[in-house]
């Protein structure tokens, strides 16, 4: 059921205005707002009102060529952000850091910043579960038990047991 055909329901009273807003899928409060506009203005009352109207934040276009023309001619060599700061600070041009970047990127004036990779974590090794190796090894006890089967933990628990059996 199209919208229209659900308030053309409502307003013959076949359904409540709560259930159109429910068919709708909007509150109650928005429901009661779009009918007093619909009987103020008719079905041309609930279109949107936004459509073919610029945005009110957009950046008037002398102002984005002035920014792009001072980049192009007397900035140059500055990185993204000290050309912001010396907008702000020399030119009294306070529009903001994201909007100065994406307007250089997209003039090409400024390459867009490299993707860096997610640095995957490894797992937490524990230090004392390596082995280490009883030859190479400097510790003389080490080499002496014999035992080189099991974690390096083991292997030095056992040694150390063995060493204050014998003293």
């Amino acid at each position: 059921m199209k919208v229209q055909e659900v308030i053309l329901r409502a307003k013959a009273k076949k359904i409540r205005w709560w259930q159109t807003a429910e068919i709708i899928v909007i509150s109650d409060r928005s429901m009661r707002r779009w009918r007093e506009r619909y009987e103020r203005h008719g079905y041309d009352g609930l279109l949107d009102r936004r459509r073919g109207k610029p945005s009110g934040k957009r950046v008037p276009l002398a102002q984005a060529e002035q920014v792009l023309g001072l980049c192009r001619e007397k900035y140059f060599d500055l990185n993204v952000r000290h050309f912001h700061e010396k907008l702000a600070e020399q030119h009294g041009i306070t529009l903001s850091y994201t909007w100065v970047e994406l307007a250089l990127q997209d003039a090409g004036l400024v390459a867009p910043a490299r993707r860096r990779r997610h640095k995957r974590l490894r797992r937490r090794r524990d230090i004392l579960a390596h082995k280490p190796k009883p030859r190479n090894s400097g510790y003389g006890w080490l080499r002496e038990t014999g035992q080189v089967s099991g974690t390096s933990s083991t292997i030095l628990i056992e040694s150390f047991s063995r060493s204050t059996k014998m003293s």
